[in-house]
């Protein structure tokens, strides 16, 4: 079982910046892919970015050049730094593990994003 708990998300204007954090509740050192994504009201739930354990790194189209995911094994977390943020980054953002082949999701934190 892997525990995964979210922080960081809060009311920024649009232009402005958050960092997300997800701690685990076990080493991540051995968990393949760890990531985030997010949901919207009304809309499915969407890829945001991911980070294997040889630090190979995914990003949606739509935050490329803008967010920048990363893992710290020493701390057991991995964030998510969102730099230009706009409304339609609003949502719900959860964190993501995948370990043995089982699927682990946060509680997710809530990001707005205010015009």
């Amino acid at each position: 079982q892997v525990q995964l708990v979210e922080s960081g998300g809060g009311l920024v204007q649009a232009g402005g910046s958050l960092r997300l954090s997800c701690a685990a509740s076990t080493t991540i050192f051995s968990i393949s892919t760890m990531g985030w994504y997010r949901q919207a009201p009304g809309k499915q739930r969407e890829l945001v970015a991911t980070v294997s354990n040889g630090a190979s790194t995914n990003y949606a189209d739509s935050v490329k050049g803008r967010f920048t995911i990363s893992r710290d094994n020493a701390k057991n977390t991995v964030y998510l730094q969102m730099n230009n943020l706009k409304p339609e980054d609003t949502a719900v953002y959860y964190c993501y593990a995948n370990h043995w082949f089982r699927n682990y999701w946060g509680q997710g934190t809530q990001v707005t994003v205010s015009s």
